[in-house]
């Protein structure tokens, strides 16, 4: 064991093979942190923040390892994979060094703050032969693979319309000032101001559409700031609040994607195909259900739900989002037991994407330049 880990013990017990170490102990690892029980191929070996106080109140709550500094969980021969839970701006760096270190690295959406950096990574992680995988991993759940599978059934025909919401509720009237991890780390809310609810969301949606409609050909997007925030400190760079995006997909989909930190809450989408509408209430919970309507008047039918792994798993609070899953995925795909459902060609994709609605300003029509390879569902939803 490495001298530069914090603790004198060794957590190894031979049940879990796979070892993954959090890089950012910041907010969002608490909620990494609640869904990793749900994984028992997983072995949390250790963490680490570069603020060390950090560090020690999440090593207190939650009982697991901590290591002295980067270089030495990069060291540890029991981390196969870095979890990157670092600020956006710090994806970039914390992704190369493991990648040079030899390491898996999952890391937080996004995979990076700029497509030409990301494309680094990729070509990185590909050269070495490691796997590189990005968040969100939405959709390896339920509700997206019971989706996906009803419309490869027809259940509604040829899919010729998509309406997606990610409106995040009037969040600038919220007391997110008091938003607290059980571990006791703020929500980072000058980070995902400057960032922007775009980059931070539209991922969830896109990962979605493009693996069940296939590439975007082209997309026409705006986005602006739409209200001052008193909240940060002047001059603060803050992202655009508000996105809309229109996506001509190859297949011939048209899809219209809203985000914004000022409507009322709504996670929804609804296909619209020839012979009815399929409807998924909320992104956010792995096990929403899905249902079809197959006549404009008709009642709702409810989608039976793709059997997917075994319940009960453990969520972290009001959505039932299982943050750990696609770390498993990567370990799955580490082992080369089949296809990852998180393909690396696919998130670049949806990064692309994501990063042209942000910036789009007062319009544009953009052409994206990246494809990818069919992505496969899982095997229980086949």
């Amino acid at each position: 064991m490495p001298e530069d880990r914090l603790d004198l013990q060794d957590h190894r017990d031979g049940t879990a093979p796979f070892g993954v170490a959090f890089v950012g102990c910041g907010y969002v690892a608490d909620l990494y942190a609640a869904t990793l029980p749900n994984h028992p191929s997983l072995r949390l070996t250790g963490v680490h923040d570069r603020d060390p106080a950090r560090t020690a109140a999440f090593t207190a709550h939650h009982r697991v390892p901590g290591y002295r500094s980067l270089d030495a969980l990069l060291a540890d021969p029991a981390v196969d994979a870095v979890v990157n839970l670092t600020n956006p701006e710090s994806h970039y760096e914390v992704t190369r060094a493991a990648l040079l270190a030899g390491k898996h690295v999952y890391v937080e959406k996004p995979l990076a703050t700029d497509l030409e950096r990301a494309r680094e990574l990729v070509e990185l992680a590909t050269g070495r032969g490691l796997r590189l995988a990005s968040a969100p991993c939405g959709l390896l759940g339920t509700a997206a693979q019971t989706a996906w599978r009803a419309l490869r059934e027809g259940r509604i025909g040829t899919p010729r319309l998509v309406y997606a919401e990610l409106d995040d509720g009037p969040i600038l009237r919220m007391p997110f000032h008091e938003w607290i991890s059980p571990s006791g780390s703020p929500w980072p809310y000058l980070d995902e101001f400057e960032t922007g609810c775009t980059v931070e969301h539209a991922g969830y949606w896109l990962t979605w559409l493009t693996a069940f409609f296939g590439p975007v050909r082209e997309l026409t997007a705006f986005a602006t700031l739409l209200a001052p925030n008193p909240h940060v400190p002047p001059g603060t760079p803050l992202a655009p609040d508000f996105s809309l995006a229109v996506l001509s997909f190859e297949s011939g989909v048209t899809a219209r994607l809203t985000t914004s930190i000022h409507a009322p809450k709504d996670y929804s989408l609804r296909v619209i195909g020839d012979d009815g509408l399929l409807t998924v209430a909320d992104s956010w919970q792995y096990d929403s259900p899905v249902t079809v309507r197959r006549h404009p008047d008709g009642v709702p039918e409810t989608v039976p739900p793709a059997e997917g792994p075994a319940r009960p798993f453990r969520y972290p609070g009001t959505h039932d989002m299982d943050f750990a899953r696609g770390v498993a995925e990567l370990a799955v795909a580490a082992g080369g037991s089949r296809p990852t459902g998180l393909p690396l060609d696919h998130a670049l994709h949806v990064l692309e994407l994501t990063l042209a609605i942000s910036g789009a300003g007062p319009g544009a029509v953009i052409r994206p330049t990246t494809t990818f390879a069919p992505v496969p569902p899982m095997p229980w939803a086949r």
